[in-house]
């Protein structure tokens, strides 16, 4: 299990955690923006890849860190000074502004003006999908989920190529199915358990320009995984993107572990992706 507390920075792992209705326990709860308020993305900053942040025990202070740069505590402000933030010139609302020191470091590490925020209290952002869910500052939806199996498939196909294969981190999910004996069985759940959490089906992963950049170094590898994911994973009902893993919206909080089994207790029909027309 991985958790980003910053969105689009270093995953962190995690043997046992909450889950909630937006997902991982501290799993994208806060951001970059821009001067303007603008999400800050590896798709346009691959920079942000390596830089790192801890949640301490006590879920009142972050510990920032990258290679070369010595690391920086800050307190973290749940409520205070807000400022308007944007994600992907569709979702418009409030951030609340973090230390500006947290500002300065990030600023120095990516080369650009940048400031933190974290979600509100009152956050509220609905997903999309089959099941809708809630979401923080991901994407659109509480949980990414892939299986060893998908990567196993993909990485032959890549092989196969003449190239290296790729390690599950370009993908960035929440949680790592094991034990699925064919490629993609996420795909196929519509509703399911693990632990104490019971998740749904909400859509494909359609994946961008991401799984290109060196989750370690935070540069660009292209073309893969995306050229060989464009021969085999083409789907037509979300304008032709190319998927890995599936998106879920949390049914039932809990608690979730490393090793906890996934029931499936539902899944989709044979057919259309229902996903697509619920958007």
């Amino acid at each position: 299990m991985i958790h980003y507390p910053v969105k689009g920075l270093a995953g962190v792992p995690v043997e046992r955690t909450e889950v909630g209705a937006t997902g991982l326990r501290h799993d994208r709860n806060f951001m970059l923006v821009d001067a303007d308020g603008v999400f800050l993305s590896q798709r346009s900053v691959p920079s942000m890849a390596p830089l790192r942040v801890h949640v301490l025990a006590d879920g009142d202070a972050l510990r920032l860190s990258a290679d070369g740069a010595d690391d920086l505590e800050v307190p973290v402000a749940y409520d205070g000074k807000r400022r308007d933030v944007s994600l992907f010139g569709k979702w418009f609302g409030a951030g609340v502004v973090q230390a500006a020191a947290a500002d300065e470091w990030f600023s120095e590490r990516l080369g650009r003006p940048v400031g933190l925020v974290r979600v509100t209290p009152e956050h509220d952002r609905p997903g999309w999908g089959v099941h809708q869910g809630q979401t923080g500052f991901g994407d659109a939806h509480a949980l990414m989920i892939t299986s060893l199996s998908s990567l196993d498939g993909l990485n032959e196909r890549i092989v196969e190529t003449g190239a290296d294969p790729i390690p599950m981190n370009r993908f960035r999910p929440n949680l790592v199915v094991s034990g699925w004996p064919e490629a993609h069985t996420e795909d196929r759940v519509l509703r399911a358990s693990v632990g104490e959490v019971e998740f749904g089906y909400a859509a494909r992963s359609i994946r961008c320009a991401v799984p290109t950049v060196d989750q370690a170094t935070g540069e660009k590898r292209g073309p893969e995984p995306t050229r060989t994911l464009a021969t085999y994973r083409r789907q037509p009902d979300y304008g032709g993107g190319v998927s890995f893993g599936m998106k879920a919206a949390v049914l039932r909080q809990g608690v979730v572990a490393v090793g906890d089994e996934i029931l499936v207790h539902d899944w989709l029909q044979d057919g259309p992706d229902p996903a697509p027309s619920s958007r």
